[in-house]
């Protein structure tokens, strides 16, 4: 039995919502784990024709990295293994032949950016925040500038990066990362109606299109993983990540003390 998330099915389109509202439903390693399992096993249900993907509670679909955990990483080597686990999760949303459609309920940064902006189709609410902040915990960063690169351009890909700034809805609607933007009571009705929509199209159509998708991002794909090895090996190794997220916890508990 799942811990971190909730699963349901409903008429051919299952619902995954990622389970930890008091962390911002912010992911750690089982969860991870949780979430690649439930997508796997939905790929091989062929009662399943598409996906959903949320987070519980109304402020976060999911606030990406939980720093508790790679905080206390101790060298290099951590942070490879670490990027290998990325690896079996991330294919596990490459590999779907279904439809994913990510119900956007609030803020979704860093990896949970980098995952939303994988899902097909995503409808969100004027109060939904995106971006790619990792820079301002010390993290590098390898495959969120290679995702944003892919659809958004060099340019607006180096600003996200390097600033780390949190982009509002409006945004993200008019540079198309977020396909449907609706009232926030409307969000899961909306997310309902395309999954049902895109769950009535003909299934070998879509799974070899999603296929075609695949097959021609996969060089770059595997050149941002290799990359990512390298990178978060000498970031780790140098100790910065592991300084900068121990600022981040100290200021929190001296806000929560004030």
């Amino acid at each position: 039995m799942p811990k971190f998330i909730e699963l349901t099915r409903a008429e051919g389109v299952a619902t995954i919502a990622l389970n930890r509202p008091a962390q911002l439903n912010a992911w750690h390693a089982p969860m991870r784990a949780e979430i690649k399992d439930a997508l796997e096993g939905l790929n091989r249900d062929e009662t399943v024709r598409a996906i959903i993907m949320t987070g519980a509670g109304d402020k976060a679909f999911c606030a990406g990295q939980d720093l508790a955990e790679t905080k206390a990483f101790k060298g290099g080597g951590e942070g490879v293994a670490w990027l290998e686990g990325w690896l079996a999760f991330y294919n596990a949303i490459r590999r779907l032949d279904k439809p994913l459609i990510a119900q956007l309920n609030g803020v979704a940064a860093g990896s949970a950016f980098q995952v939303a902006i994988m899902c097909d189709i995503r409808v969100g609410h004027p109060g939904v925040t995106m971006g790619q902040p990792e820079i301002n915990s010390a993290i590098a960063s390898t495959l969120g500038p290679w995702l944003m690169n892919e659809r958004l351009g060099m340019s607006r890909t180096i600003e996200l990066t390097l600033t780390g700034r949190m982009m509002p809805a409006s945004e993200c609607h008019a540079i198309g990362l977020i396909h449907h933007l609706v009232p926030a009571g409307e969000v899961r009705a909306k997310s309902l109606e395309i999954a049902r929509e895109l769950a009535a199209k003909p299934p070998i159509a879509m799974r070899l299109d999603k296929q075609f998708f695949r097959e021609m991002t996969e060089p770059a794909f595997q050149a941002a993983i290799e990359s990512g090895r390298r990178i978060q090996r000498e970031a780790y190794e140098s100790g910065e990540p592991q300084e900068w997220m121990e600022r981040f916890f100290a200021e929190r508990e001296r806000r929560k003390a004030g």
